[in-house]
């Protein structure tokens, strides 16, 4: 047995939804374009602005958790799309491809570096591949479950 393959299993687990949540996947599928740049009455976000958020910042997680030279955007507006609505059907395929593209690759650093999961970054102010790993996992389940609630306002959930 590897070491931590036990803790990376469970980080994966988390890291992929499901369980006691919606997964990203479920959250996301079937949202005409039509509706994706909606912002439901009392809403702050519409789809859009939420799923391109959560690309955004699972992005700049992952690079900060590969090496030193990665810039984060500016907080808070770096974090967040410029437009309640994507431009296209494209830009949305296309953010919803990055968001797994990336938490693959978060996920192929967590089995390469298992064994230094308690271990600071050289770089930073403390974080750990542990620390990025509970992060991702919670910032994405909390704003899946304004996805979802998103959804439900605009009629659209469950998913077809």
């Amino acid at each position: 047995m590897k070491p931590n393959s036990s803790l990376v299993q469970h980080l994966l687990d988390l890291l992929n939804g499901g369980n006691a949540h919606a997964t990203f996947d479920q959250a996301v599928k079937g949202i005409p374009i039509a509706k994706a740049g909606v912002r439901p009455e009392g809403t702050p976000y519409s789809a859009w602005e939420l799923v391109e958020h959560m690309r955004i910042a699972q992005h700049d997680i992952l690079k900060f958790s590969q090496g030193p030279d990665w810039v984060s955007p500016k907080w808070p507006e770096g974090y967040w799309p410029k437009s309640a609505k994507p431009s296209s059907a494209v830009q949305w395929r296309g953010a919803v491809r990055a968001f797994h593209t990336n938490l693959a690759g978060f996920e192929k650093l967590l089995r390469a570096r298992a064994a230094e999961l308690d271990t600071p970054f050289p770089w930073g102010d403390g974080q750990t591949l542990l620390r990025q790993a509970l992060l991702i996992a919670d910032h994405n389940a909390y704003h899946i479950g304004q996805l979802v609630l998103v959804r439900r306002l605009l009629g659209i959930w469950p998913a077809a």
